[in-house]
């Protein structure tokens, strides 16, 4: 029997506190990295506008080219060794940029091969990072081991901007990259001090990639409530991303608000989620776990309704708002779905299983975005954000009609069909 079975708080569990930590070092520098890379290509590059989007499009492109096959690759591993791998690479990635700076090899180009790889090595430690934490708990504290990963990741995504930006201005674009590197470094050693050990991979033999690609989507398609959930997240997801693609254009040309106050309530979102992942562990236990990952998306949907009403006076506070909101909502069901999914998928399947939903539903970001600067580009940027956030508040029917509203817990009914 796990002996920390019968304890209340994951935190008491010393591998825990270890997996937490790799995960602050990890999303911090992340986060960081986030705002100086594409300083680095202005700064010491100057690099223009399309430059500067190629970028930034490369740093995800691998979640859609490689986000499938990573999961029948990560079942085949031994998961702790993939993140520690995956975190390696990252710190030998990063620490070359402040090097060949140095030297005076730095280059757009490479930039973008560092970029890609970047990405590359980040889904690979996604998808086995949400496989992994079933090693380390027990069952039961699933959802608040879940819930604590979200606060560490939400804090990270609130701080992470603002701390890269002093960074920046205090050791420059270049040595910033240091930092998160270093980040990467610490990941590795704090993962490597766990003690629990390093399972073998439940798939015994090989299986062909096409076909594992094949049986991690089956089973998400054939278990009813991980294909309402998946259908309802990449909905959601679809309306978002082109809210957020238009939120600044929104914000500088039509609210008219000056930078400081637009950064300012881009931050709201952070401490939305940060708050979601704080009190997903408390709801879950009050209302049951399936109770609390539908219901936050019906809750929180109606506050969408606020943010085009965002005026240069004290309706800024609408954008705010909505963003904590829809934050909040998005943390509480995503710790309920993961926990789902960590909780009833087989062993050997659950690496492509993750990678499967997480393709479907991070697949209709790019999708979104473009569809948000089409639609503005018809009628109007406040318009758009009417009719996106309008849609968003409806992405949460397949969930009615799901056997979630009959469950309290998700071990009540079986969910294949």
């Amino acid at each position: 029997m796990d002996p920390y079975a019968m304890t209340t708080g994951v935190l008491r569990n010393p591998d825990f506190r270890r997996f937490v930590s790799s995960h602050v070092a990890n999303e911090v520098g992340s986060n960081i990295s986030r705002v100086a890379l594409p300083l680095v290509a202005v700064l010491l590059l100057h690099a223009g506008p399309a430059e500067v989007g190629v970028l930034s499009a490369l740093q995800t492109t691998a979640f859609l080219l490689l986000g499938l096959p990573a999961g029948v690759w990560v079942d085949r591993l031994r998961r702790r060794r993939v993140m520690m791998a995956a975190d390696l690479a990252r710190f030998v990635l990063l620490g070359s940029i402040p090097l060949a700076a140095e030297i005076g090899l730095l280059s757009i180009g490479m930039l973008f091969v560092v970029a890609l790889l970047v990405g590359v090595a980040q889904v690979f430690n996604d998808v086995a990072d949400k496989s992994y934490l079933p090693d380390v708990v027990s069952t039961r504290q699933l959802g608040d081991g879940n819930s604590t990963l979200e606060v560490v990741r939400s804090g990270a995504s609130l701080a992470g901007p603002g701390v890269g930006g002093m960074l920046v201005q205090l050791l420059g674009a270049s040595l910033t990259m240091t930092a998160t590197a270093l980040g990467a470094l610490a990941s590795v050693f704090f993962l490597r001090s766990i003690k629990v050990p390093d399972k073998p991979p439940a798939l015994t033999k090989p299986t062909p990639l096409l076909r594992g690609i094949g049986e991690g989507l089956a089973y998400v398609w054939h278990d009813r409530l991980m294909r309402m959930l998946t259908t309802s997240s990449a909905a959601i997801n679809l309306c978002v991303s082109a809210v957020v693609s238009l939120s600044v254009l929104f914000l500088a040309n039509v609210v008219k608000l000056a930078p400081g106050l637009i950064g300012l309530l881009l931050m709201s979102g952070g401490i939305g989620g940060v708050l979601g992942g704080l009190t997903s562990g408390w709801l879950s236990r009050r209302y049951g776990t399936a109770r609390t990952t539908w219901l936050a998306v019906i809750v929180a949907s109606p506050f969408g309704l606020l943010l085009p009403l965002t005026e240069a006076d004290w309706r800024m506070v609408c954008f705010a708002i909505t963003s904590m909101a829809l934050s909040w909502s998005a943390v509480v069901s995503n710790v309920g779905q993961i926990t789902y999914r960590q909780t009833v998928a087989p062993e050997h399947l659950l690496g492509r299983i993750n990678a499967s939903v997480r393709f479907v539903v991070w697949g209709t970001l790019p999708l979104g975005a473009l569809l948000g600067g089409l639609v503005a580009n018809q009628i109007g940027v406040r318009a758009a954000l009417w009719v996106f956030m309008g849609a968003r508040l409806l992405a949460f029917l397949p969930l009615v009609f799901s056997p979630l509203p009959h469950m309290r817990d998700f071990t009540e009914t079986p969910a294949r069909s």
